[in-house]
């Protein structure tokens, strides 16, 4: 019998743990003895913030919360609620307050709400009218108001591993009652791997990938699984299960100097929702990994197009990516910075702390000095900068980095 999923929820939703024990990864937050897994078995919750990347279990852990707390819970986007909404919880929670029960807020991409929008928070958080869970896929060191960040507690949440992830679809797969554990499906482990390392890390989009592929056949093997990978993004996801797909077509047609491709998806990602501050992130770090010094003013008009963008936000802000973009592709390409600091690092993972050479240390203090910190040290100036000296340790005297 073929899989046909009608009338029901995404086997992603489906598949969503329902306590603490079912919950696979994470262990660093939730594993047994953590803080926070102490603070949801005792329902004594400080407001917080899930950071972490998409599919790695925000919204998994916000929905065990609402299933084992005695407190009033509330659920919202900020992609499609606001202010209004927000009174209308906090009026409800003074009442209940009153009454001597806690409410809970969980608000879902909270870093998609402006300033005005989080400053109307912080009142209800302070004192303690609610208590706050946001989850966020941007650093929230810059993304969320100071004064709010201040009063929560932030948990980072890491990126599923392929083992967790081919966990995860085997238990789909055996699920009986909310898997697809009735279809015996077909799949070798190392096509569960496969599906696994192309779902970087997301969780809820190896599930759909699998859901996808099991409705095309009940032998499902690698031909299969890219056709379904296909045919799951042939829509973008504003929510971030497309991020990696289509940020890497932005990124390589930028590479490739194609000006025209690189607007097309970028104009994909803001056409669909996409942050467009994550774009610019990106675009910061394209111009240094990918242009370098070949133009050094490439990085001053991504700086730029940041700051930007935060300042004027979208939709006005899309022509000044536009133009950031194509600035990036028509630019000349260098990627000597990127290799040769790749470079250095795997010399200082493999050879660890080496010394700095005497001559070259800081002698701040007279046994310094006597030590020989700084004996011989040529001050550049005096020679006009061409003296003949050395600056790396001795390991790695005449290494060279860059090209």
């Amino acid at each position: 019998m073929l899989y046909s999923n009608k009338n029901q929820k995404p086997l992603a939703d489906r598949m969503r743990p329902k306590n603490l024990d079912d919950f696979l990864g994470q262990d660093e937050v939730v594993g047994m003895g953590k803080l926070l897994r102490q603070s949801i078995e005792a329902d004594n919750l400080p407001s917080m913030i899930f950071w972490g990347p998409p599919g790695c279990g925000k919204t998994t852990l916000a929905n065990i919360i609402a299933q084992t707390t005695k407190s009033v819970f509330h659920k919202f986007s900020a992609v499609n609620s606001g202010k209004k909404d927000l009174m209308g919880i906090v009026e409800k929670a003074n009442v209940d307050k009153r009454l001597g029960t806690k409410t809970i807020l969980f608000i879902d991409e909270i870093h998609r709400w402006n300033k005005a929008q989080q400053d109307a928070l912080l009142p209800y958080v302070e004192n303690g009218a609610i208590t706050l869970i946001g989850a966020t896929t941007e650093n929230p060191s810059f993304e969320i108001r100071s004064a709010l960040l201040s009063r929560c507690r932030v948990f980072v949440l890491k990126q599923h591993g392929v083992e967790q992830i081919v966990a995860i679809l085997k238990r789909a797969l055996k699920d009986k009652q909310n898997g697809l554990g009735e279809y015996k499906i077909k799949i070798a482990d190392k096509v569960l791997t496969l599906i696994a390392q192309m779902s970087n890390g997301d969780a809820r989009s190896a599930l759909n990938v699998l859901e996808y592929a099991c409705t095309l056949s009940d032998k499902i093997d690698k031909d299969i699984v890219a056709e379904a990978f296909q045919k799951s993004y042939l829509m973008y996801d504003k929510n971030g299960e497309e991020h990696y797909n289509i940020i890497s077509a932005l990124h390589k047609s930028m590479r490739g100097s194609d000006a025209d491709a690189a607007l097309y998806w970028l104009v994909r990602m803001l056409e669909a929702g996409e942050d467009p501050l994550y774009i610019a992130r990106r675009i910061v770090r394209f111009a240094s990994e990918d242009i370098g010094l070949a133009n050094s003013r490439a990085l001053e008009q991504a700086v730029s197009a940041y700051q930007a963008c935060h300042f004027i936000g979208m939709p006005e802000c899309g022509v000044v990516l536009a133009q950031a973009v194509v600035y990036m592709a028509k630019c000349n390409k260098s990627n000597d910075l990127y290799t040769a600091y790749e470079k250095v690092a795997k010399d200082v993972r493999e050879l660890g702390n080496l010394p700095v050479p005497m001559h070259i240390r800081n002698a701040p203090t007279k046994l310094m000095k006597d030590l020989g910190y700084g004996k011989d040290y040529k001050y550049s100036p005096d020679f006009n900068y061409t003296e003949n000296q050395q600056y790396l340790p001795d390991k790695l005297k005449d290494k060279k980095y860059l090209k």
